[in-house]
């Protein structure tokens, strides 16, 4: 979660948007689209590696405003993802 204007700001919604990326709706109502693509490709870890299969990256979740893959085993800063970085 984040603060925005004296609010704190939590992903609501999360949709697949093709390759590596998701459309997030934040609960300001603020959309923005975020690929992953580059990160999980330069990683060398294979915790993360995994999620390159298609199959598995599609299974993230939203648990308490936070964007999640299998129960927090990947996750990223809200803050970051609202401004459209990871």
């Amino acid at each position: 979660m984040i603060l925005s204007e004296n609010s704190v700001v939590e992903i609501k919604k999360a949709e697949y948007a093709g390759g590596y990326r998701l459309r997030l709706l934040f609960s300001d109502n603020r959309e923005r689209t975020v690929d992953f693509g580059s990160f999980l490709n330069s990683s060398a870890n294979p915790m993360i590696k995994k999620y390159l299969n298609p199959d598995e990256f599609r299974k993230f979740t939203i648990e308490y405003g936070d964007l999640t893959w299998n129960d927090y085993d990947l996750c990223f800063p809200v803050a970051d993802l609202y401004e459209g970085r990871i």
